[in-house]
């Protein structure tokens, strides 16, 4: 259920035109702490917040936040209100064209956890692994 009072900063349907092929979509316990994480520690630009949602921008992707209770009436509605942390186990969102080591800096500054230091790969990157505060894993970083 949508708790957002007053005229959306954009329609739904018209918003949803504006995404690429594609985005991600994310769904959180607590809207609040996540626009912290995308903004301080991905260095994401808010595009628009309120109290359901977050509409953001990091790297030229276009992505989404969702909270919890906007979900209410989905098949997941059961499980979110259980699972509170450690969402997307097995997925990493992989996001190129940022920073890997002021990104690791800034969520070891923020107390958000790092799964991987700032490393050259094989595949090409310099990348870091952090997990925002639902659990999700955004691999992050640039070509080498």
């Amino acid at each position: 259920m949508k708790k957002r009072t007053g005229e959306p900063w954009m329609e739904a349907d018209d918003y949803g035109r504006t995404l690429p092929a594609f985005t991600v979509n994310l769904l959180s316990a607590d809207l609040e702490r996540s626009a912290k994480f995308y903004a301080e520690v991905l260095g994401a630009r808010i595009v628009y917040r309120d109290v359901d949602f977050i509409a953001l921008e990091a790297a030229g992707l276009a992505f989404m936040v969702h909270a919890d209770h906007t979900y209410e009436h989905h098949p997941w509605s059961t499980r979110l209100a259980r699972e509170k942390t450690g969402r997307g186990l097995g997925a990493e969102i992989r996001l190129l064209g940022v920073d890997p080591d002021a990104i690791e800096a800034r969520a070891r500054a923020q107390g958000a956890t790092v799964l991987q230091a700032a490393q050259d790969k094989p595949h090409g990157w310099r990348d870091t692994i952090v997990t925002d505060p639902d659990g999700y894993a955004w691999a992050v970083g640039r070509v080498k």
